[in-house]
């Protein structure tokens, strides 16, 4: 008895993979992170952006 393989078995086993993974995900601690990473770029940005406006204006000077 022969039996044949079909391609869809490795996408069946991906999906089902990926659903528990994202069953046993922490939604709200993902959530608090996102949350903090955000604020940490915010903050970074202004670092940066007060940072480029007074190196060019002491190369002006």
């Amino acid at each position: 008895m022969e039996t044949k393989h079909s391609s869809s078995d490795s996408g069946s086993s991906m999906f089902l993979t990926g659903t528990i993974l994202l069953a046993n995900l922490d939604y709200s601690g993902l959530a608090d992170y996102a949350f903090k990473a955000i604020i940490g770029g915010v903050i970074w940005m202004a670092f940066r952006v007060t940072g480029d406006y007074i190196s060019e204006r002491f190369k002006k000077k």
